[in-house]
């Protein structure tokens, strides 16, 4: 999921460089946080968060097979 997560965020940013994926593992659950240069941050949210949503659906959806539920959270 990181590995996912981190290509999907590379090809939106303008720093591709400064993409930092770090997984947090629970027992129920895995939280991904990511972190971008600050100029990006409005690249991966977009308009009313529909990117951040949709980015959060393909890590979800792709998450279905591992049988935890995988949280996206976008630090700044």
């Amino acid at each position: 999921m990181k590995n996912l997560l981190k290509s999907i965020v590379k090809a939106l940013v303008d720093h591709p460089d400064q993409v930092e994926v770090t997984e947090v593992e629970g027992k129920q659950i895995v939280v991904l946080e990511l972190s971008v240069a600050k100029e990006d941050i409005g690249k991966v949210i977009g308009k009313q968060g529909r990117t951040a949503h949709a980015i959060r659906s393909i890590i979800g959806a792709a998450s279905a097979k591992t049988k935890k539920r995988t949280m996206v959270k976008i630090i700044e």
